[in-house]
């Protein structure tokens, strides 16, 4: 789904306008873009909680005794 313009939706290759869709319609849009936008924001953390991972991991390698 992306917007084509603000009174116009395309979803799934068809166009549809907003002022067509009903409100149950409009709501499913709403919650699944709010869906996509917690995705992006939870892949945001992700890769910030995985990246300090690594560099405790490095950091921890690099306190081990050698042997």
């Amino acid at each position: 789904m992306s917007e084509q313009n603000p009174s116009k939706v395309n979803i799934n290759g068809t166009e549809y306008l907003l002022d067509d869709l009903s409100d149950n319609a409009k709501a499913q849009m709403q919650s699944m873009v709010f869906a996509q936008n917690e995705v992006k924001r939870l892949q945001g953390q992700l890769a910030v909680a995985q990246t300090a991972l690594r560099a405790y991991q490095q950091a921890l390698v690099s306190e081990l005794p050698s042997e």
